[in-house]
C-alpha cells in the first residue's frame, strides 16, 4: 500500500487543530484542579495554608500568562516565507556559488543563460524549489504540510498548527520553557494530593475534584518530563546555531559556517537586548541591526569564509 502524501499532509493539518483543542482542555483542567479545587479554597480558608497558597497562585498565574502569550505568538506568527520575486545576490567578482543554468533548473519566469549566483556557505550550490518554483534562500526548506518554503525551517509542529521557522522559533522556545516551568510547578503543588491516594490520609473534596487533581498531576508530570528532554535538545541546537533539519545535513559538512560561538548563536535567536529574552517579542533596534532575525541573511564565520575563497 503506497502512501498518499497529499492525504497525509491534510491529516496532519487537521490533527493540528485537534491538538490546539487538547492544549486548551489541559490548561482548563489544570486551572480547575490547582486554583478552583485546591489552592483558592485554601487561600480563602486562612491560616498557614493561605500563606502557602498566595505565592503559589501568583507564580502559577504569571507562568500561565507567559505560556499562553508564547503559545499564541507561535500559533499566529508566520514562520517566514520567501519574499515575492526574491533572487540570490550576484557576486561574480567573489565567485560565490555556482551559475544557474537552464539544464539544471527550468521554472516559469527563468531565462536561459542566466549568470545569477547564490551563496549558501553550508550548501555550496544554487538552491531552487521545484514545488514552489522559486529560489531558496540559505537555510530555507520546503514544508509539505504547509505547502511552501519556510525560512530557516526547524520542523512542522502539530501542537501549534504551524511551522517553526526563522520568525517564530524564539516564541516556540519560550513556549517550551514556560510549559516546563508551569507543569513542574503544578506537579509539585499537587504532589501531596496525589500521595494522599496511597496513604490513610483523609482526602477532602468531592469525587470530581479528587479525580481532577489526580489526572492533572499525571498529565503535568508526563508533560514536564517530555518537554524537558525536548527543550534540552533545542538548546543544544541554539548553541550550535543549527536547526533540527540542519543537524542532519551538517553531518556531511566538516565545518559549520553559521556557528559563531555560543553567545552570538544565542543572540541570533533571542536578540541582543536582554530585556526581551524572556518575552515573545524583539526590540526595534535588534530587528533593525540583525538581518538574521528576518530570516534571509545570516552571518558566517569569517575564517571559514576566507578559506572558501582560496
Amino acid at each position: 500500500m503506497s502512501w498518499n502524501a497529499f492525504k497525509l499532509c491534510t491529516a496532519l493539518r487537521a490533527l493540528g487543530y485537534i491538538m490546539v483543542v487538547v492544549v486548551v482542555g489541559i490548561v482548563g483542567l489544570t486551572y480547575y484542579a490547582v486554583v478552583l479545587a485546591n489552592y483558592l479554597p485554601a487561600l480563602l480558608g486562612g491560616g498557614i495554608d493561605a500563606l502557602i497558597a498566595l505565592p503559589l497562585l501568583i507564580l502559577f498565574h504569571f507562568l500561565l500568562v507567559m505560556l499562553l502569550w508564547s503559545y499564541f505568538y507561535v500559533l499566529v506568527t508566520d514562520p517566514g516565507g520567501v519574499p515575492l520575486n526574491w533572487r540570490p545576490e550576484i557576486d561574480e567578482e567573489a565567485g560565490q556559488g555556482a551559475p544557474l543554468v537552464e539544464s539544471e533548473y527550468s521554472g516559469a519566469g527563468l531565462v536561459s543563460n542566466q549568470s545569477v549566483m547564490a551563496f549558501d556557505p553550508a550548501n555550496q550550490k544554487v538552491r531552487f524549489c521545484r514545488k514552489c518554483n522559486h529560489f531558496k534562500p540559505p537555510r530555507c526548506h520546503h514544508c509539505s504540510v504547509c505547502g511552501r518554503c519556510i525560512l530557516k525551517m526547524d520542523h512542522h509542529c502539530v501542537w501549534v498548527v504551524n511551522c517553526v521557522g526563522a520568525l517564530n522559533y524564539k516564541y516556540f522556545l519560550l513556549f517550551l520553557f514556560y510549559t516546563f516551568l508551569e507543569t513542574t510547578l503544578v506537579t509539585l503543588s499537587l504532589l501531596r494530593y496525589f500521595m494522599a491516594f496511597f496513604t490513610d490520609q483523609e482526602i477532602s473534596g468531592t469525587l470530581g475534584t479528587v479525580a481532577a487533581s489526580f489526572i492533572t498531576f499525571v498529565l503535568n508530570l508526563a508533560f514536564s518530563l517530555s518537554v524537558l528532554g525536548f527543550m534540552i535538545m533545542h538548546l543544544s541546537l541554539v548553541a550550535a546555531n543549527t536547526t533540527t533539519i540542519e543537524a542532519y545535513e551538517k553531518k556531511s559538512i566538516p565545518k559549520w559556517h553559521y556557528d559563531l560561538g555560543r553567545k552570538q548563536n544565542f543572540e541570533q535567536v533571542f536578540g541582543t537586548n536582554k530585556w526581551y529574552w524572556f518575552i515573545p517579542a524583539y526590540s526595534e533596534e535588534d530587528l533593525r541591526r540583525m538581518p538574521a532575525l528576518q530570516g534571509i541573511d545570516y552571518p558566517t564565520r569569517p575564517e571559514l569564509h576566507a578559506l572558501q575563497q582560496l
